[in-house]
């Protein structure tokens, strides 16, 4: 994949998403069918092995992917730290991460991001995340359709949020739609489910795992680190 041209059209799509609570309609945008072959050889370009996802990074029709967890990827997955594979060894060294290793061709290198910590309330305050109503954020490990390969879901902690001291946790899944968890302590005991998607009927499962917890609700699997949940 060494020299592979990404026309500038390609870069200059603009993905448009929904935006959970906001009411806003993603836009329908065809792609023209010259950008559409770019970005096919770009996603063919890593492996189903090191179980790829999205549409390129850190943007979309970038060259390099989001990396989930996998057998190949198991030994890298860090909750902070982003793992992507670049099918150049030029397009991972403009990424400014760490290079792990050459995978089939693929260049696979972690990229430090905002870890479990990041907005905690100092020991004399509740602060928040700015421009949030989160005590914390971060990407937690997580798969939404029953398979085995995690991916990463964009996460918001509010701890002390009910008046009995639950804490709430928002994970926001690859579609865009939200699921709350709800804790006690480090105990995860529920998750919301609306009769609309299904989910009212999905049974309800958290077992401890080192210093987290291992949820599955219906067909979605998360991982949440206690630090995440009560802070530091």
């Amino acid at each position: 994949m060494t020299g592979q041209f990404i026309s500038p059209s390609l870069l200059s799509i603009i993905m448009a998403v929904t935006l959970a609570g906001c009411g806003k309609q993603a836009e329908d945008i065809s792609m023209p069918a010259a950008d559409a072959a770019a970005t096919n050889a770009v996603m063919a370009a890593i492996p189903a092995s090191l179980a790829p996802f999205g549409e390129g990074w850190p943007k979309a029709g970038d060259p390099c992917r989001r990396l989930g967890e996998s057998p190949a990827t198991a030994n890298w997955v860090d909750d902070s730290a982003v793992l992507v594979g670049c099918p150049t060894a030029e397009a991972a060294a403009a990424l400014g991460g760490k290079v792990l290793a050459t995978v089939e061709g693929v260049t696979v290198v972690t990229v430090p991001t905002r870890d479990a910590n990041a907005g905690m309330p100092p020991a004399d305050g509740d602060a928040k995340v700015a421009g949030t109503d989160y005590n914390a954020t971060a990407e937690l490990p997580c798969t939404v359709d029953g398979g085995n390969t995690l991916q990463r879901c964009k996460a918001g902690v509010k701890r002390k949020w009910g008046e009995d001291g639950t804490t709430l946790v928002e994970v926001t899944k690859p579609d865009g739609r939200m699921r709350a968890l709800f804790f006690k302590g480090k105990v995860a005991t529920s998750a919301d489910g609306v009769e609309a998607d299904g989910s009212a009927a999905y049974a309800f499962k958290a077992v401890r795992s080192g210093d987290g917890s291992r949820i599955s609700f219906g067909p979605e699997r998360y991982v949440v680190p206690d630090v995440f949940v009560l802070g530091d």
